[in-house]
Formats: C-alpha cells, structure tokens, sequence
C-alpha cells in the first residue's frame, strides 16, 4: 500500500510538469482494496485490475519502473510507447492489461475463469469494479454468466462513494451488494487491509470448491477526483475529513504498532529512494517518438 502511495505521489508530480501521456487516476484512500484481495490470490490466479488498481499490479511483480515507463510514452515501456496509464498486463504475471471501458473486464475475466473450470484447473480469475461501472451491461452480462455457469470468478466492487462526480444514491437503488445477481455475496470494510485479505481468501476458497462466483463488496471512499484534471468540487469537505480518518495504511499502522512488528524507519527510507531512483531512469529513458509500428 505504501510503495502504490509513493508511486502514484510521483506520477502526480510528473504529470504537474507536464511529463506524462495522460491524467493519473489515484487510488489514494482506497490502497487497501486492491493490494489485499491481489495478495489473497496464488501464483496461478489472474487479475483484470483497472484504472485505480494499481496497487494489485505491483503485487503482481509489476515494478515501478515498469509504471513510469509507461505514464511517460517511453520506447522501453511495457507498451513500447503505445499506451499509457497503467494499460498493460502480463500473461506470466498472470495480470490481464486494464481498458478504460468499465465493466468490460468482467466479461473477459468471466471466460478466463470457464477455461479454469473446463480444464479442471485449480485456478481463479479477478477483476475489480465501481459502482458506478456496475451500472453497465458488460458488469451485469459478465457476471450473470459467472452465476449460471458457476465459475471461478471474484468481481471485487469497490463502493468508494462516486462514479465520476455521481453519488452511489443517485445512480442506484439500494446498496451495491444487491447487484450481485445470485453470486455469493460479501460487504467488507474496504479501509480494512486485513478484513479484505482475509474475506479475499475467503472468497478464493469458495471458488476453488466450486461455488463461485463471489462479489466482493468494500466499502471505502475516492479521496481524490476521478482524475488529476478533475477538483473535487462537489464532495462534502466534510465527508473528506471524515474518511481522511479512515486512512487504510494509517489503520494498518496502528495494528502493526499493536503487535510490536512496525518495519524499520530504514524500510520506509530505502522504499522511498527506490521509487525516485526508478522514477529518474524512467525519465531519462529514450522517447517513443522515433518508434516504428
């Protein structure tokens, strides 16, 4: 969670100097979401991450280098220059690349998961959506099928209070949860690092014992707007503050300092040094301009 903070601090300072191709989509508030459920995975598990996912990448194997490569257009991007944003994926990592269109992953990920099934393969396939993203046909089509299918699938909703700059009340009746169409269903504290690993493997196990598919529901909170470019302007400063309590690494601190297992101030220290040593060699690398496609 705090290597995903530091890198995208620095890609919001690359992109403020103009460097990068595109916006940055933080996950700031809401790291905890998609670092613990990619951690509950296997070795021979798949992720379809998207655009706030970031951090289930790095816990994939992705690097950080790997990641300003890519922001900056760089020939030696995992995209050779083509893309940007964190579209990119990884057969060997098992990390399917993200696509901008919500809800489309799940589909994908759905057929990912009944090749596991018809090979007979102990395997699970995961994808993450918003709530806003699961107000779209591909979500419900995907996971539908999932559901009648019985596949190994876990769709991780992420209830992080607007799709946009769209409350979850005013594009939805009810709670995200019920939405789930038959799948077993899970509403978790999102903020919570070790309630979502833990119901992560959860729902992991269900899978592999043929009850799948699982939607994993977490409550947490956007503490910054859909996009650089975008200022917040309509959420409630008093709503910030309140979730700014919620901090999900701040809340893992508090646990670790309870077990006396806080990492040493050197581990923070050196974390940071890596994340601005790679962030310079991405910066200094060659320009994807003169690229032949």
């Amino acid at each position: 969670m705090q290597l995903t903070r530091l890198v995208e601090e620095r890609l919001v300072g690359l992109f403020r100097q103009g460097h990068t191709m595109g916006s940055v989509y933080r996950s700031l508030g809401q790291e905890a979401v998609a670092c613990a459920t990619a951690l509950a995975l296997g070795p021979e598990d798949v992720i379809g991450p998207m655009i706030r996912n970031l951090g289930s990448m790095l816990a994939r194997g992705a690097t950080p280098k790997e990641i300003f490569l890519q922001y900056l257009g760089r020939a030696t991007g995992p995209s050779g220059g083509r893309e940007h944003n964190n579209h990119f994926g990884g057969v060997p990592r098992g990390i399917i690349a993200p696509t901008s269109m919500l809800g489309a992953l799940v589909p994908v990920m759905a057929g990912a998961a009944l090749s596991f099934k018809q090979k007979k393969e102990q395997r699970v396939a995961m994808t993450w959506i918003g709530d806003g993203g699961s107000s779209t046909g591909a979500f419900s089509e995907g996971l539908n099928f999932a559901v009648v299918q019985n596949l190994p699938l876990i769709v991780v909703g992420e209830l992080n209070g607007f799709a946009y700059s769209t409350s979850p009340e005013k594009q939805m009746k009810g709670h995200m949860s019920e939405r789930s169409q038959g799948a077993y269903t899970m509403v978790v504290d999102g903020n919570n690092s070790l309630e979502v690993l833990e119901s992560s493997k959860r729902a992991r196990q269900i899978c592999l014992e043929g009850d799948g598919p699982v939607f994993l529901v977490c409550e947490t909170f956007r503490m910054k707007g859909h996009a650089e470019h975008d200022d917040q302007r309509y959420v409630d400063p008093d709503q910030l503050a309140r979730w700014a309590k919620k901090d999900p690494i701040a809340h893992l601190e508090a646990w670790l300092r309870g077990q006396r297992w806080l990492p040493e101030p050197e581990f923070l220290q050196q974390l940071n040094e890596r994340v601005d040593r790679e962030a310079e060699e991405a910066l200094s690398a060659e320009k994807a301009g003169g690229l032949k496609i």
